[in-house]
């Protein structure tokens, strides 16, 4: 089983975390890897409990599989040690030799930057660290002795799981639109978030991706500044029930409905196989917490399949509530 992808379509919160700790569930990988950096958050509710994690992957919901963290991506040690004793994950988690490490002095130097503030940044130290990695002076997780027992070198035992016939599963973050190359610039992140920059990050070559899921909400939201296509008053989304509040910053989210025109880009850009549509309760109430396809709303049927037509390809997940649970997967329709 080769590797599959799941990466964001809009500006992030789309629910990638939800999407990646449901797919573990169900398709029992016996690798889970997590890219990007501490300054996205992935929200996970499971066994009654909420999770917001930053550091460590969604897929940890897994008891199965051996979860890392990519070489190419960015970690705060305390966010990274707070996470992986609070979830017991010593002896599951592999952070790569060359993982960059993010430092108060890279949040220093971002509070202090006008420029970024007029971006929206979340000043998570992330941009400063980014900077450094590319003036080849960032110190990376090989330098701190204190993480001596979850190093690894990454990429060799993810192109070993992979040869041996493992399914790897990746979960990317942020969205499409934020990409350092293919956003809003200069309203974006400090690095690429497409499936194709994912696979860099982790050092495995595009041959080996059998799936590409590009995950959807069923409304856009934008944390921070930068433009956003049929942006609706505040007071509208909070009288619609779509008012969210970001995972890292806690900063309100801005709200706009469903884009075709973004949707459409992401999935082209991306080489989706396939969509993962969360929050579909958002617009249809009573379709909150269904599993079965057959039981859901006509009218939500009907716009799904409406979104199907539009991006020209299957929607494999419909996410319906928060917990991980609630959702209706298609994927077995679809001959996935």
């Amino acid at each position: 089983m080769p590797v599959h992808i799941v990466v964001g379509g809009f500006f992030g919160d789309e629910g990638k975390g939800k999407t990646v700790a449901y797919l573990s569930l169900s398709r029992r990988p016996r690798a889970v890897a997590r890219t990007g950096a501490t300054n996205a958050g992935h929200t996970i509710v499971w066994r009654g409990r909420v999770w917001r994690l930053r550091a460590v992957p969604a897929g940890f919901v897994y008891s199965d599989a051996l979860l890392y963290i990519a070489r190419g991506a960015l970690v705060d040690l305390e966010v990274l040690t707070r996470e992986v004793e609070e979830l017991g994950l010593r002896g599951r988690l592999r952070v790569d030799y060359m993982t960059g490490i993010i430092t108060g002095e890279h949040r220093s130097r971002e509070e202090a930057s006008s420029h970024l503030s007029k971006l929206g940044s979340t000043k998570t130290g992330v941009g400063a660290a980014m900077s450094d990695r590319v003036l080849r002076r960032l110190r990376l997780a090989r330098d701190y002795p204190e993480l001596g027992d979850i190093l690894a070198d990454t990429q060799e035992e993810l192109l070993g799981i992979h040869e041996s016939g493992g399914l790897v599963l990746v979960e990317a973050t942020q969205g499409y639109w934020l990409s350092l190359y293919h956003g809003t610039y200069p309203y974006v992140t400090s690095r690429d978030t497409t499936a194709s920059a994912v696979l860099s990050e982790l050092g495995l070559g595009p041959r080996s991706v059998e799936r590409v899921t590009v995950v959807l909400k069923s409304f856009v939201t934008r944390v921070g500044k930068g433009p956003l296509p049929g942006e609706m008053p505040r007071e509208e989304a909070v009288r619609r029930g779509l008012m969210e509040y970001g995972t890292v910053t806690g900063r309100p989210r801005r709200v706009a409905p469903f884009n075709y025109e973004l949707a459409r880009r992401a999935v082209r850009a991306n080489t989706a196989t396939d969509v993962a549509i969360t929050k579909l309760d958002a617009l249809y109430p009573e379709a909150r917490c269904i599993r079965e396809w057959d039981r859901l709303p006509r009218e939500a049927r009907q716009w799904i399949e409406e979104v199907e037509s539009e991006l020209g390809v299957p929607v494999s997940l419909i996410g319906t509530g928060e917990d991980v649970l609630c959702t209706v997967d298609k994927s077995g329709d679809l001959g996935l």
